[in-house]
């Protein structure tokens, strides 16, 4: 190739490869789906939906309130009519939406919590769940077919958000594989993320807003502009990346912060900070399964979207929803989220929604 016509070859290469001024930025687009899952069997109905998490397996499992559903959808049970009763608190579905089994509930050995909210499934396929009730002071450990494994804390005791033995209302949970390590977000009743040994239960470290120190004394007044919020207010999601960072859903506070393993704060992205809706907005994050885990996805239960959050720049780039309601593609009161291998997006919603669906991934596209 001569010089000329190699510096020419080039040059295009790389015009071609530059972006447009002003292009629109490419994100990953969704479309709900109205067929998943699949009816449950029994005359089985849902109750509020707290949590979903997604396995190794690529399956999906949900907890649910069962005593949430209300004497208009239990006259099975009371010989009233044909239907329905409600389902048990833990539910397992196959990618295509198949009830697998379901689980959960009092039994000999461990307090079940009065409220369930949290659940994740360990890489030993091992399930974990919280409860937020008002006495709900520990978190629990199963085997996936619902054999208890251990109990952290001690139902109805608690020390405030420095106390190392128990929980005070906890919300999301997560397991960080490579350390072994369970992380709460703790949640209603502290102000913290606290790390427990998976294995032994054993109290490893806690740290609050900022990796400071949770003081629970500090008043909980909004703020919607300047620095944020020196504690936290409802820890309410945990997320971990494959690169170790652990993201926290500080949902009054109306945003997301993040840590390294050890709790020393890295970031912070506010998600629609002028939103002034008790619940908040920051109710969590579930990753994107490219090998990056370029974006975090954050329920805004407020605001009914499902919040895009580029992870590098922690900065928010996108949303889809945006409409409230309980038809195909709109949202009641989303709480919970997870994501599966294919880049799916499962969503629990509590409150008048009692409902786990999921949102397709439809691949990356302009905004």
């Amino acid at each position: 190739m001569k010089p000329r016509t190699f510096w020419t070859v080039a040059v295009l290469a790389i015009l071609l490869a530059w972006p447009a001024q002003g292009a629109a930025p490419t994100l990953p687009k969704f479309e709900p789906d109205p067929y998943w899952p699949k009816p449950l069997p029994n005359n089985w109905i849902l109750g509020q939906v707290s949590g979903v998490a997604v396995d190794s397996h690529d399956h999906v499992w949900v907890i649910q309130r069962p005593r949430t559903v209300d004497e208009y959808d239990n006259y099975l049970r009371d010989g009233k009519a044909d239907c329905c009763t409600p389902a048990p608190a833990v539910l397992e579905f196959d990618q295509a939406g198949n009830l697998m089994q379901a689980w959960g509930g009092p039994g000999q050995g461990y307090d079940w919590p009065d409220t369930e909210h949290g659940i994740f499934v360990d890489q030993k396929d091992n399930v974990w769940v919280t409860g937020n009730g008002a006495k709900d002071t520990n978190i629990l450990k199963f085997s996936s077919s619902g054999k208890f494994l251990l109990q952290i804390g001690k139902h109805g005791k608690t020390g405030g958000s420095n106390d190392t033995e128990n929980v005070n209302q906890a919300a999301g949970i997560a397991v960080y594989a490579p350390s072994n390590e369970v992380f709460v977000a703790d949640g209603y009743g502290n102000r913290r993320v606290i790390v427990f040994d998976a294995d032994t239960g054993a109290y490893k470290r806690h740290w609050g807003a900022y990796g400071n120190k949770p003081d629970d004394s500090a008043p909980l007044t909004r703020v919607y502009e300047g620095p944020g919020p020196a504690q936290f207010h409802t820890v309410h999601g945990i997320a971990i990346s494959n690169d170790g960072i652990v993201y926290v859903g500080d949902r009054v506070n109306n945003r997301i912060q993040s840590f390294r393993i050890d709790g020393t704060f890295l970031k912070e992205v506010f998600i629609e900070r002028k939103t002034s809706a008790p619940f908040g907005t920051g109710f969590g994050a579930a990753f994107s399964r490219d090998k990056e885990q370029r974006f975090f996805y954050v329920p805004d239960g407020s605001n009914k979207k499902v919040q895009i959050v580029e992870r590098k720049n922690m900065e928010v780039v996108g949303f889809f929803g945006g409409h409230g309601g309980h038809g195909v593609g709109e949202f009641s009161h989303i709480h919970s989220i997870a994501t599966d291998s294919k880049g799916n997006i499962y969503l629990g919603e509590v409150d008048t929604g009692r409902r786990v669906y999921r949102w397709t991934y439809r691949g990356m596209a302009a905004q």
